[in-house]
């Protein structure tokens, strides 16, 4: 029977991967509500549309860093 040990190098690039995600989880919806608070400024979609792109990345650093995290737990060598 094998036993599975953790990857610790692997463990280390998710842990920074959720870190990233974490700022872009604040950044993204903090973006979003400058955007929609003033919208007689010329910014007003520019704002917008780089909100919508921050949280998408970060909804796709999620998913790679619990991923990522996953793997080096569970992982057999």
């Amino acid at each position: 029977m094998e036993t599975t040990r953790t990857n610790k190098q692997l463990l280390s690039k998710g842990l920074k991967t959720m870190g990233i995600t974490l700022f872009l989880m604040f950044l993204g919806p903090t973006t979003l509500h400058i955007g929609f608070s003033n919208p007689d400024k010329p910014l007003y979609i520019p704002l917008i549309i780089a909100g919508v792109l921050i949280c998408g990345t970060a909804i796709y650093f999620g998913f790679k860093g619990i991923q990522i995290v996953m793997k080096s737990l569970f992982e057999t060598k």
